[in-house]
């Protein structure tokens, strides 16, 4: 196969990687991919864009039970910076060709009805579960990190810092819920391994399917 650039994407309208019409304009970084480990590449797209959508439904669930409260815009700009890390590693889907993973409707359905879920505990519950989220997310994306720069760093720097930005946004996150009474929530610890032991089970399952 001849060798590529890897081509970063600036969309001119709805970018979807579900099919439809997409316009999009690309412009080389100059990192050449010749040699690059596509399965690893392809599972790392397809499974950070499956918990980017994840956490953006989870959010949406609590801003329907908590959006009127005061901890709202606490919880909305957190939400803000999950969908433009959506919309990056959508972008990422396209430009890869990367195939969704065939559980997009089932996280679509239980992300929401977790966000539902822990605010209805209140604000400590919502706050619990952004904190078991994002810690899983962030452990996540360090294994990634550590994967790539085993294989090549030079290669891969341009991934690198894309997961390592929303590395560090996800920590933010979890320190906010921690601000936030987090631990204060109904069995807090109890909770928090429930709510981890499922994002591990979906970031495995959405890895290979």
């Amino acid at each position: 196969m001849a060798s590529r650039s890897l081509w970063w994407l600036r969309a001119r309208g709805p970018l979807s990687v579900y099919g439809g019409r997409i316009s999009v304009r690309f412009c080389s970084s100059g990192t050449t991919l010749e040699g690059i480990n596509r399965a690893t590449v392809d599972r790392i797209i397809r499974v950070d864009h499956a918990g980017e959508y994840g956490a953006n439904r989870i959010y949406a669930g609590q801003m329907a039970v908590l959006g009127r409260t005061s901890v709202g815009p606490v919880i909305q700009k957190m939400w803000d910076q999950e969908k433009d890390h959506l919309k990056k590693f959508s972008e990422l889907m396209v430009a890869f060709r990367v195939r969704p993973t065939i559980l997009m409707p089932f996280w679509n359905v239980v992300g929401f009805a977790l966000g539902v879920g822990t605010a209805l505990l209140g604000k400590e519950g919502a706050m619990a579960c952004t904190v078991a989220v994002e810690e899983s997310i962030a452990h996540h994306y360090n294994n990634q990190i550590r994967t790539l720069m085993e294989e090549d760093s030079e290669k891969y720097e341009e991934l690198l810092q894309l997961i390592k930005k929303f590395r560090d946004e996800e920590l933010e996150h979890h320190d906010i819920g921690l601000e936030h009474d987090a631990e204060l929530a109904p069995a807090y610890a109890v909770l928090k391994k429930v709510i981890q032991a499922g994002c591990g089970m979906a970031i495995y399952l959405s890895e290979r399917f």
